[in-house]
């Protein structure tokens, strides 16, 4: 109804076709992005939608009419309505542009959230950028929907818009399914920049590759995009993106300068959003650089993004524990069963002998370690993270009560009220003890009398083989990314991915000299 009272009406043709002709959109985009017009009378799109048999109850429940004091009234009159479709291309709402100045009202209006219309669910201009983000291996991210239509017209299809927000989770989630690789477009208001600088930190939680463009000041992607064209627009992106972290820091350095306090915080900020990044080689990467640029020893900032990571577990684990009036059973009758492949054969035996051997002392050299505490050591010194997630929730317990300097208590996982934890922990302690450890090392040719002598074997055996498994697996997707980044000459993501590698290499090194001649695990 909006399109066609934008093409076929006066008031439409006159005042909403005419602000989009102003504002540079062809006809054919216009059509494209189903752009229309509502009214200035207070009722006419619902006494039309009336009429032609929906009801006032569906009217007023998705937000397109408001009733009040028994007056009925439409929540769009008087604007350019902007359509916002699903993944699949359903109208789901609207976002309305008021065009009158001096208006004591809003800007822009967006329908209100509904059954059907969630709106941290959906992304402007994804289900026409979809097929481009998926070809390009990448996405831009505005802030408007102007934005969106601008680039688009001007031959840049890859574009999605926040609406003005912070992007939620499922935003991000909607944008990874087709590229791991972002960039936020930002126009020179360094104010704004700084507001936005903690919502992107949801992006690197997501573990997406972000950068960040600044536009030239006075700019925004709308009129830039107006005023180039599309090769000059792509040219300015290739030579002025720069990746986030980075981007963070050095914005923040200018506002530390010889401010101790300042730069005390702005180290902070920076830790923070590494401290957010899933893959722990990426992390060190970030680690190494930031140490560069901010003139800090690298081992601080280290110790810093652990204690980020572990304070969030902690928070995290609080959340979602209640307590409990009696004790709980182990969930054995729920019958969750655990993916254990050949990918994760490696985690499964380290969180087997954590769980069933982590309080025994190992005697290395004239002293003496717990199992979990040597575990937990050799994991964290290379940065290594479990990727099974049942497993990392686990470890991450484990790694907790290490910190805390507490002992593994049976119970503690048995009875979690996480049933994928409780189970696990029940399949990995119900088989007998000589089961455990014969598994673990008959591959051994001389044989082991005792406990102490089994463990002191096969639990560095099997930390080495556990890094080992990692490391390749991290190389030969380092290798992929590499090549990605070659195919969309990304120079600086092909930079740090380099660093990543050598820094995998050197790991492997490491480990190899541990194997020798020794046959994996």
């Amino acid at each position: 109804q909006f399109a066609e009272w934008l093409w076929n009406r006066d008031e439409g043709k006159a005042i909403g076709l005419g602000y989009f002709k102003e504002r540079g959109f062809r006809e054919q985009t216009i059509k494209k992005f189903e752009l229309g017009y509502s009214l200035e009378a207070r009722d006419a799109f619902t006494n039309v939608a009336v009429e032609s048999g929906y009801k006032l109850e569906y009217l007023t429940k998705s937000g397109l009419t408001i009733e009040k004091n028994n007056y009925r009234f439409d929540r769009f009159s008087g604007r350019v309505v902007f359509p916002i479709h699903s993944l699949s291309g359903q109208v789901l709402g609207f976002g309305g542009r008021v065009l009158k100045k001096n208006e004591k009202t809003a800007k822009y209006l967006n329908s209100p959230e509904s059954e059907i219309y969630h709106k941290s669910h959906i992304l402007y201009g994804l289900y026409f950028a979809k097929q481009s983000i998926n070809k390009q291996d990448k996405c831009f991210l505005v802030e408007g929907y102007t934005d969106v239509i601008s680039l688009h017209q001007n031959g840049i299809e890859n574009v999605v818009a926040s609406s003005g927000t912070a992007l939620a989770g499922e935003q991000i989630r909607l944008i990874k399914r087709f590229t791991k690789n972002i960039t936020v477009l930002y126009d020179g208001d360094e104010a704004g920049i700084k507001a936005s600088l903690r919502g992107i930190d949801l992006i690197l939680e997501e573990g997406m590759n972000v950068k960040v463009l600044l536009l030239p000041e006075g700019e925004d992607p709308d009129s830039f995009a107006q005023s180039h064209s599309s090769s000059e627009f792509l040219e300015f992106i290739d030579n002025n993106e720069s990746d986030f972290i980075r981007f963070k820091t050095r914005l923040l350095i200018k506002d530390a300068e010889n401010d101790p306090i300042q730069r005390a915080r702005l180290i902070t900020e920076v830790v923070k959003s590494i401290a957010v990044i899933p893959d722990s080689i990426t992390r060190s990467v970030y680690l190494r650089e930031c140490s560069k640029l901010l003139d800090i020893d690298e081992k601080i900032l280290y110790d810093e993004t652990y204690k980020i990571r572990r304070n969030k577990f902690q928070e995290k684990e609080k959340r979602y524990s209640t307590p409990q009036q009696e004790p709980i059973r182990a969930h054995t009758d729920q019958g969750v069963k655990l993916n254990i492949n050949k990918d994760y054969k490696h985690e499964h035996d380290l969180i087997r002998v954590l769980l069933n051997f982590g309080n025994v002392e190992l005697f290395m050299g004239d002293n003496t370690i717990a199992v979990m505490q040597y575990i937990v050591n050799e994991i964290r010194d290379d940065s290594l993270e479990f990727q099974h997630p049942v497993y990392l929730k686990i470890y991450d317990m484990i790694a907790d009560l290490v910190d805390r300097k507490m002992k593994l208590e049976t119970n503690y996982f048995v009875m979690s009220d996480d049933v994928e934890v409780s189970s696990a922990a029940v399949e990995m302690m119900t088989s007998s003890y000589d089961d455990q450890m014969s598994t673990l090392w008959s591959k051994n040719d001389v044989k082991l009398e005792t406990e102490e002598m089994k463990l002191k074997v096969i639990v560095p055996e099997l930390v080495t083989s556990f890094k080992n498994k990692k490391l390749l697996d991290l190389l030969s997707e380092t290798q992929e990314e590499i090549k990605s980044a070659q195919e969309r000459s990304d120079h600086e993501s092909i930079e740090l991915l380099v660093q990543k590698f050598q820094i995998l290499n050197e790991l492997k090194k490491n480990i190899s000299k541990e194997l020798g001649d020794r046959i994996i695990l």
